[in-house]
């Protein structure tokens, strides 16, 4: 029997994983968003939920596990945008829509060296998540955004003195 999965529960189901690094960007620190690049800025001004989780130096069973979670995902309404099955690598870019609008995104790349999960939900131009999955922003995000998040304050415009 086929069982359903969603992304926050996969995300929930692996965020306490060994070598995982996973981050959920709640509104208050969608700011720190707009400072990575323009073109994460055009894209996130409409987010109104992001999920990352990344695995590190994963067996070829827990590779096989994930492909076959993330189909049951992306096989809950998604379609796929790209699709890409190599012995090295797997990738996925799978949508959901609302007339010309993407709804939701999710970039699946997955080597046994480093598999990642960008979840996106909000109201995108489907141009502009091809062209930033082509191009490996999203591969970029997660240091970028951990970078972010070190360096700023956690309650934004509160000054203790």
């Amino acid at each position: 029997m086929w069982k359903q999965k969603i992304i926050p529960i996969f995300f929930n189901d692996h965020k306490s994983d060994l070598g995982v690094t996973a981050f959920q960007v709640p509104n208050f620190m969608r700011a720190l968003l707009t400072n990575i690049s323009p073109e994460i800025n055009d894209l996130f001004g409409n987010v109104r939920d992001f999920k990352f989780i990344t695995f590190k130096d994963i067996s070829i069973e827990k590779q096989t596990q994930l492909i076959s979670e993330m189909n049951l995902v992306t096989n809950n309404n998604f379609t796929d945008v790209l699709r890409t099955n190599t012995v090295e690598k797997r990738k996925i870019v799978s949508v959901k829509e609302d007339g010309n609008v993407v709804t939701q995104a999710i970039i699946f790349n997955s080597t046994l060296a480093k598999t990642s999960v960008f979840y996106l939900k909000g109201r995108f131009n489907p141009d502009k998540i091809k062209e930033l999955s082509k191009t490996d922003q999203f591969e970029n995000l997660s240091s970028k955004l951990i970078q972010n998040y070190q360096s700023a304050p956690l309650t934004p415009g509160f000054n203790p003195n």
